[in-house]
């Protein structure tokens, strides 16, 4: 394959070696993503960066008492400001210019944005070098999930995305614990406390904008652009061509292409303002698909996780721990936090999404119930001077926000990041991704600004409001949204075809569908062969077969006559 460089792992890397070395480069990205939202934690109590430099606090005997929490959460939340923008142009230029250069750029402004962190001299620089910052990130988060699911198979395709975000929760870890150490140096008094680890994401992000390059480009996104002969020499590497392989990417190259020219009648409609309210998207249904994801990942944060990481360091010290112990415990959590993630590993593709959130959600429930309970309790004891019953409700509370990280890892972490980059048309997968990272912007600026307000009029009791929302999210989920398990990327047009919103009558809908177009489900299909078995070489397509599909089944009509099959044409609704 001369059109690709030499240079390119793809002619050197094939099937699963392959996919494990897209996977670690986009693991690489997943992972300054987690570092860059582990970091500020440990910049925001370095005496140094509060007290001389951004000026919104002063040292007190038991760390920093804070003078202007505006400036300080200002500081935090513009930075989800930036991924809201960052990831809308990460998804237009995605499905534009590619995954691959989307990537680079997106590197390139997290370089440009971390270097300004680090040398900032007041709070309107750092407030502009996050704002930089979070667009890179955006850019980032829109297309690498992307990137990945549309390389693996759909058998193996949670999998390998929930070892990204091990990987994420690896970045907190190493943020928590190179900031735990850099706080010893000159008693915490130097600016390198806060500036080293800040400098030190720029470590990976320089060696992610080298090494991509070196990497195949989306084979469904060059297939959408009509560079076939790139897509299907890439999927030929990452599905193999020998043996029991034989068949599989040029089946799955079939099922791209047929999908490719059905969408490709839409290409009108694909802009971010037609994707939200689903103008002229017709059986494609996108402004569903759109709204889906938003929530999924706004609810993401209102089950508890940003209550927890805030509430945390409270509920700890009710359990009598000291300031110095109390940030040992919070890094161990943190490490159980990502251990919990590889559960997901091992099960997302097993069990399903959907079964994945519904007991996270029973488990996440439970636990912030009980971290609330067992918080009141713990208070209660100390203002009565109880402090041995304090003690005791209070490790009990510590033994939930445990219970409550280690499941929340195992389950919401993953899913709400992994569904988006499956659901979305091939045309405009890149854009409907950044409307899951939207949700997720929203989601976490949200409770940015309103976590401190609720915990200060409410406690304990705001954990209790998280509760609820992780009720309201199982029948949400079992309502709303379809399962995309083991269906692959040009499968989730049919499954989301039908006119109703609920899940019962889209799997309904899917199945007829699925009968009734089975070019586009060649990939999928179980034992099916798309190899001539007189010549044992593929079967190639003659003409167009998509002009004979149809993603509402009334529309579809048959004839029958010499073995031929005729069907309408996509209509638009």
């Amino acid at each position: 394959m001369d059109i690709i460089p030499r240079y390119n792992v793809v002619h050197k890397l094939e099937k699963r070696s392959l996919l494990i070395a897209i996977n670690c480069v986009a693991g690489l990205s997943i992972f300054f993503f987690g570092y860059d939202q582990g970091m500020m934690g440990g910049v925001n109590t370095a005496k140094d960066y509060y007290y001389n430099t951004m000026k919104f606090g002063h040292p007190g005997p038991d760390g920093p008492i804070i003078d202007n929490t505006l400036l300080q959460g200002g500081i935090v939340s513009v930075y989800y400001l930036g991924t809201l923008v960052g990831c809308l142009v990460g998804g237009w230029f995605g499905d534009k210019y590619g995954r691959i250069k989307t990537i680079a750029l997106g590197t390139g402004w997290a370089v440009f944005g971390a270097c300004l962190q680090t040398s900032a001299q007041n709070h309107q620089w750092m407030i502009c070098a996050r704002l930089i910052n979070g667009w890179g990130t955006g850019i980032l988060n829109a297309i690498v999930p992307v990137w990945a699911t549309e390389t693996a198979e759909h058998k193996s395709r949670g999998q390998f995305v929930a070892i990204e975000f091990t990987l994420n929760i690896f970045g907190v870890v190493v943020a928590y614990w190179l900031e735990y150490g850099c706080s010893f140096y000159q008693n915490g008094e130097s600016s390198f406390v806060w500036r080293f680890p800040i400098a030190f994401q720029i470590l990976p992000l320089l060696f992610l904008f080298a090494i991509v390059w070196f990497f195949p480009e989306s084979p469904r996104w060059l297939t959408k652009v009509g560079r076939e002969e790139e897509a299907r020499y890439i999927l030929g590497r990452l599905r193999g061509e020998t043996g029991a392989d034989m068949g599989k990417a040029e089946a799955e190259f079939q099922d791209i292409r047929n999908i490719a020219e059905l969408e490709r009648k839409t290409s009108r409609s694909n802009s971010y303002f037609h994707m939200l309210f689903g103008i002229g998207t017709g059986k494609l249904h996108t402004g569903r698909r759109v709204q889906l994801v938003v929530w999924l990942q706004i609810m993401q944060e209102w089950i508890g996780i940003a209550g927890v990481t805030i509430y945390a360091p409270t509920i700890f010290g009710i359990a009598g721990l000291g300031p110095a112990k109390r940030q040992w415990v919070a890094g161990l959590n943190n490490i159980f936090y990502m251990f919990s993630t590889l559960i997901c590993v091992f099960t997302l593709d097993r069990i399903g999404r959907r079964w994945t959130l519904y007991w996270g959600s029973v488990g996440q429930g439970i636990a912030m119930a009980l971290a609330g309970g067992f918080s009141r309790l713990g208070q209660n004891a100390h203002d009565s001077g109880d402090l041995g019953k304090a003690t005791s409700y209070g490790n009990a509370a510590v033994s939930m926000v445990y219970i409550f990280t280690f499941v929340f890892g195992a389950t919401w972490l993953t899913v709400p990041w992994l569904y988006p980059a499956e659901i979305f048309p091939l045309e405009v997968r890149a854009k409907g991704n950044a409307w899951g990272v939207v949700g997720w912007s929203v989601g976490n600026g949200w409770l940015t600004l309103l976590c401190p307000v609720m915990f200060k009029a409410l406690g304990e009791k705001t954990l209790y409001i998280f509760a609820a929302c992780n009720a309201i999210t199982i029948p949400m989920v079992w309502a709303l949204y379809p399962e995309s398990n083991q269906r692959t990327l040009e499968e989730m047009n049919l499954l989301f075809a039908s006119d109703s919103i609920w899940n019962w009558e889209a799997e309904r809908n899917f199945a007829l569908l699925k009968e009734q177009n089975p070019e586009l489900v060649q990939a999928a299909e179980r034992g099916h062969s798309v190899v001539d078995p007189e010549t044992g070489f593929p079967h190639q397509r003659k003409g167009s077969v998509s002009r004979n599909m149809s993603l509402d089944v009334n529309q579809l009509r048959t004839h029958h006559g010499d073995d031929e099959v005729e069907k309408q044409t996509f209509k638009h609704g």
